[in-house]
């Protein structure tokens, strides 16, 4: 391995050590606070910084897209993929939300093929097919009772992998503050609406703390744009993974999670597969490469992907 393969793993593991710190703070403001309260007000912290990088675009034009359904469907499961990543944080120990997360990409491989016109091979179809039994692993259907948590993560893997097919369809064909500005108009729309119906009193510090995520998300976003431009996507991609060391250590020593060995046994499914779709992806032919370019994060309101953000740092 290069060097600078190696400065973009570790940098790509930095940011998720970040991103998970991030995820930690979701679910303890979970336990006291409603998860649409939470997301919106970390997306509204959110929107100074992100405003000072809009003022760099350098494009001219309208807000209109030119692309509206694509746009629109990115930005609809950009919310989503909130949604349901805050909610489930919030009542899912942490370990579990990551394994259903962590579908996202073999989600990506099966989208590829009708909406990108991608060519999936018998290897990495059975690779999907191994990975998505292990999401039947954790959730254990029938044995386990399921909960809105797990359907709410469920949400998120599904939003996140239409999200990465919609990007890969749009290309760069629209502008920068017209991807990052439609999915918080969607978001404040739906979560403030949400404020009326349930909405508890913040004090100062947990305000605050909703500030925080809203840094720790552009701040692991801007680590990745540093990991992407060192390393080649498929060594650092799959950094990602490491999340779930961060879980169960953080879910160890905050929460007194203890995952179970039938999560553990389909988080490796779910991780194998996505390591062996990336090495495949990496060797073999394939010109679109949907999960490498997918980045594997989940992208939302709060924490954008980080090749938008690298766009308007560059002014490109």
């Amino acid at each position: 391995m290069t060097a600078g393969n190696i400065k973009g793993a570790l940098l790509a593991l930095l940011a998720m050590g970040i991103y998970s710190t991030h995820d930690v703070i979701i679910k303890l403001l979970g336990e006291t606070y409603p998860a649409l309260q939470i997301l919106f007000f970390s997306a509204l912290l959110s929107f100074p910084p992100l405003a000072v990088l809009l003022l760099r675009d350098p494009a001219h034009g309208t807000l209109r897209p030119r692309n509206p359904f694509w746009v629109g469907l990115r930005s609809i499961c950009i919310v989503g993929s909130g949604v349901g990543g805050f909610y489930a944080f919030s009542t899912l120990p942490m370990a579990q939300v990551y394994s259903i997360l962590f579908a996202a990409p073999l989600l990506v491989t099966v989208l590829s093929v009708p909406l990108l016109g991608e060519r999936v091979g018998p290897h990495r179809w059975a690779a999907v097919v191994a990975g998505l039994c292990g999401v039947l692993v954790v959730l254990r259907p029938g044995v386990t009772p399921l909960g809105l948590g797990h359907l709410a993560a469920l949400m998120g893997a599904t939003a996140t992998a239409l999200s990465a097919i919609a990007v890969r369809k749009l290309g760069r064909s629209e502008r920068t503050v017209i991807l990052l500005l439609w999915p918080m108009i969607g978001n404040f729309l739906l979560t403030g609406a949400s404020l009326g119906f349930a909405y508890r009193p913040m004090p100062a510090g947990d305000l605050a703390l909703t500030g925080v995520i809203a840094v720790l998300g552009l701040a692991a976003g801007f680590l990745l744009i540093l990991a992407y431009q060192a390393g080649e996507a498929a060594n650092v991609a799959p950094m990602q993974y490491s999340q779930m060391l961060w879980a169960i250590g953080f879910g160890w020593l905050l929460f007194d999670e203890r995952p179970d060995a039938m999560t553990l046994l389909g988080a490796g499914l779910i991780i194998g597969s996505g390591l062996y779709i990336l090495m495949r992806e990496r060797t073999g032919s394939s010109r679109l490469r949907p999960v490498t370019e997918a980045r594997l994060r989940s992208e939302t309101v709060t924490a954008p992907r980080p090749s938008l953000l690298g766009r308007l740092w560059r002014r490109d």
